[in-house]
């Protein structure tokens, strides 16, 4: 607004350095969006991918450059992680980090920002979207067929190798065993194998480190819960880990609470009496807060599910699975243990990466340092 004789302006400065970026390997187009967001509002980027997707990244800042983005604007770099964010997170120069990866990292990331502000020009900004224990919670209403094929969908999609995939479910009583055994069918159906054969609904798994970790989640399963379906691992040709339903016998059991980033389904078995206990139970179980799913036919379960977990997941789904995000339609983030919930691919990330500078022009100066109350009688 410029009301009377002034001019207001707001001048979205970039910010006063560069921004690091650090991209995941799950995901190819948040190697394209994370770098470019704050190069898109003024600013140079150093661009670290992670190391199991280096060729993908390459070939990104190829069409980057044969699109016209001058060089010198994104900086690609490759090499051991932990030695190039030693440099650029000390760097007097560091006035942002765009990261998505694992909580751990990015504590990790904030930590040594934290040990290090009074050697930067300005604060910096810190933007992480980090891991999750992504919930389906089911009411008793709910419809058991599509429950199941959208637990399917959301567990076992990209190897359960992305931080919003459906990783712990709570059902009642009333409705398990037709969803088990839909849950077991299914499984039982899904290919596993090359993912260039578009007949195979899963591949394997990113690396041998992600395999032995899966493995033995898989293992514990064995001797202190219930396999469901699956729960094979063959390592001999490739990484691959059997899509996986396991009952848990309680809410607090280990793959009901921890991140596994597999395809590795928890299933808590909950008396469909309890619903507003178990609801709580859910909010309390995990310190992730990104995505969660509700299925209810009844509208005030619905209503009372939306309250309860109200700050439980920065993407909620109803009647839907708990992954799947899109952008310009559903804004992607969340918070607590999973990040700072700036919406990737939204205007709320992208303001990120600006500093606004107020700028007021007055064309009629005062000619006197009265002001006009101080003439009363």
């Amino acid at each position: 607004m410029s009301p009377g004789q002034t001019w207001n302006q707001v001048d979205l400065r970039p910010l006063e350095g560069f921004v690091y970026a650090v991209t995941p390997f799950n995901f190819t187009s948040i190697a394209g969006n994370l770098p470019t967001a704050p190069a898109l509002l003024g600013n140079t980027v150093l661009w670290k991918p992670a190391a199991t997707s280096m060729l993908s990244s390459h070939v990104i800042m190829e069409l980057l450059l044969e699109a016209g983005l001058p060089p010198g604007v994104i900086n690609l770099i490759s090499g051991p992680s932990a030695e190039i964010s030693a440099v650029a997170l000390t760097h007097p120069d560091l006035a942002g980090v765009h990261f998505t990866g694992s909580t751990a990292v990015f504590q990790q990331m904030w930590r040594t920002v934290a040990e290090n502000l009074s050697r930067y020009r300005g604060y910096p900004r810190l933007v992480g979207e980090t891991g999750g224990k992504d919930f389906v919670f089911a009411h008793q209403s709910a419809d058991a067929q599509s429950l199941a094929h959208n637990l399917l969908r959301g567990a076992f999609e990209y190897q359960g190798q992305k931080c919003s995939a459906a990783s712990r479910a709570y059902i009642p009583d009333n409705l398990w065993p037709e969803v088990r055994d839909q849950l077991a069918d299914g499984v039982s159906k899904l290919q596993v194998g090359d993912v260039a054969d578009f007949r195979n609904f899963m591949g394997a798994v990113i690396d041998k480190k992600a395999f032995d970790k899966i493995s033995g989640y898989l293992a514990d399963a064995k001797q202190n819960a219930k396999i469901v379906a699956g729960g094979g691992a063959r390592g001999d040709e490739g990484y691959f880990i059997e899509p996986t339903v396991i009952e848990a016998p309680s809410a607090d059991y280990r793959t009901m609470c921890e991140e596994i980033f597999g395809p590795v389904l928890s299933v808590f078995v909950y008396d469909d009496n309890k619903w507003q206990e178990t609801l709580e139970t859910v909010d309390r179980t995990s310190p992730y807060a990104l995505t969660g799913a509700v299925f209810s036919n009844d509208r005030q379960a619905v209503r009372e599910a939306m309250v309860t977990l109200r700050n439980a997941a920065g993407n909620f789904y109803i009647n839907d699975k708990c992954t799947g995000a899109v952008v310009g339609q559903q804004p992607f983030g969340g918070s607590r243990a999973s990040g700072t919930n700036d919406k990737a691919g939204s205007k709320l990330n992208l303001l990120r990466w600006v500093s606004p500078r107020s700028i007021k022009e007055t064309f009629v100066p005062p000619t006197s340092y009265q002001y006009p109350f101080m003439g009363a009688e």
